[in-house]
């Protein structure tokens, strides 16, 4: 925690009126704030909805309970505010109230102007700052743990429990499997993994991974996605694939490969046309690197109070980075940041949410690889095409003729492979120039419904050849749409993502 310290400490003593914590860890975090006070004799004040307590004498103060307005007006009356830290928790519920945020605005103005020597610090999971009261507040987090931090706990609490600790090599598995948890989750999961047989095992390993998924349940942001899915359901696309097969062999031997000079693989931005096989590669790049997928809905997100949406960002990283390692799919990125660097309320939060994306995705080191894909390239903020946010770009074009015989046979093999050879696979490839990935499916699907209907004893090439001429491609549908797009992709040399 010597990043958190060392702002805390300065923070106070540069006098900033509002300090927020954004974290679960609201024990912990009043434990340090405390020690930090105490090193710099300043009394602290701690408010919740059960009342107040001021540690200087450990005496309970009579200030209203579950009032914070009221408290805070108390506390400025009575000028009892000078030389103190006011620590806040469950203020998130009162902080939609007029009479909190002014009451706070107050406090803030009063530390701002020397009338006091105080420091307002709320702690909280949820960051849902008023406008008001934006100007006077600095958002804070506590220090990831290191796998240091996280052995040290892991240790303690073995001792603690009086169990055997296991051989170095499984311990190190479980330490590296707890990193992007807190303390507190960490506890929670060995509590619940000696609760069976008193000591840690293998099986334990597992464990720890679903209670990583249920962090992502419980998060309301990310969605955990089942994947069957495997690169051999991809009809075409080769050079995509390769370049995927290449960074999930370094991802499966990560550290012999940092060990060797290679970087952490950071992501692929997948560019094209709509149903030509992008959100697939998603699903099948996860089960090549064999890791969970996390898909993050970008609209989520968005919240409806000042610094709401920037903290369900952060959150969603934090969660990201905990179920690591992982494969993060971001779907249809050129909506999440439409109108960044525009005007207005909310261009400014989508403005902030791409600031926040951005420095992740270039500073992270954790095995969390980004599968972003977009439709219109061109919508994205350029800052995102720049080398080192992602790996590589690639772009899909409709599917070739060999991609298209490809992608039939998969598909008639999946719900027909008895009937696959007497189907002419060349002769529906060449009746299905400008069909996308999308289309094709269609088209076989359509053709076994219709022969089911008719009581027909096998799937034919005529049947889906009917099926072909009642469907109308993308490439019709979205002509003057793709003609750009392709004009784009050439304009920004982009490498294409099949052969």
């Amino acid at each position: 925690m010597k990043i958190f310290r060392k702002n805390f400490v300065r923070y106070i003593d540069a006098g900033l009126p509002i300090l927020y914590v954004d974290t679960f860890e609201g024990y912990k975090t009043k434990e340090i704030i405390r020690e930090l006070c105490s090193q710099h004799r300043r009394d602290v004040i701690e408010w919740n909805l059960l009342g107040a307590v001021d540690f200087s004498d450990g005496q309970t103060l009579a200030l209203p309970k579950s009032d914070l307005a009221a408290t805070l007006q108390l506390l400025i009356d009575d000028d009892n505010l000078d030389n103190k830290t006011l620590i806040l928790q469950d203020a998130h519920f009162s902080l939609d109230k007029p009479e909190t945020i002014a009451a706070l605005k107050a406090v803030a103005q009063g530390i701002t102007s020397g009338k006091y020597d105080c420091t307002v610090c709320i702690i909280s999971p949820l960051v849902p700052l008023p406008k008001e009261l934006e100007n006077y507040t600095t958002i804070m987090e506590l220090d990831p743990l290191t796998e240091e931090n996280i052995g040290e706990i892991v240790r303690g609490f073995i001792k603690t429990q009086e169990i055997d600790q296991p051989e170095d090599d499984l311990l190190n598995k479980i330490i590296t499997r707890l990193k992007g948890l807190s303390q507190t989750e960490i506890y929670n999961i060995l509590s619940l993994a000696i609760s069976e047989d008193g000591m840690l095992t293998s099986r334990d390993l597992t464990n720890i991974l679903e209670q990583k998924q249920q962090l992502v349940k419980k998060s309301g942001i990310l969605e955990m996605i089942r994947v069957k899915e495997t690169m051999n359901d991809i009809g075409g696309l080769e050079n995509l694939k390769r370049w995927l097969l290449r960074k999930s062999e370094i991802f499966k031997q990560i550290k012999k490969a940092q060990d060797f000079g290679v970087d952490i693989p950071k992501g692929v931005l997948i560019a094209g046309m709509p149903g030509c096989g992008k959100s697939l590669t998603a699903k099948a790049a996860a089960k090549s690197f064999d890791v969970p997928l996390l898909r993050l809905d970008m609209g989520r997100l968005m919240g409806k109070y000042v610094g709401e949406s920037e903290g369900n960002m952060r959150r969603a990283i934090k969660i990201t980075e905990a179920s690591s390692p992982c494969v993060l799919w971001i779907d249809e990125l050129e909506k999440a940041f439409a109108g960044v660097g525009g005007k207005g309320g909310g261009s400014e939060v989508t403005t902030r949410l791409f600031g926040n994306f951005l420095t992740w995705m270039q500073e992270k080191d954790s095995l969390a690889f980004v599968v972003a894909t977009a439709n219109k390239i061109d919508a994205l903020p350029p800052e995102l095409l720049r080398k080192g946010r992602f790996d590589e770009t690639f772009y899909v074009d409709l599917p070739n003729r060999t991609e298209r015989r490809k992608i039939l046979e998969i598909h008639i093999r999946k719900r027909r492979p008895r009937d696959l050879s007497r189907i002419d696979l060349d002769r529906l490839a060449d009746k299905t120039d400008g069909y996308c990935g999308a289309d094709l499916e269609g088209v076989v699907r359509e053709a076994i419904e219709s022969a089911f209907v008719q009581k027909k004893p096998a799937l034919t090439t005529d049947e889906i050849i009917d099926a072909i001429e009642n469907t109308h491609s993308l490439s019709e549908v979205m002509k003057d749409s793709i003609d750009d797009m392709k004009k784009t992709y050439e304009t920004l040399k982009l490498k294409s993502a099949s052969k």
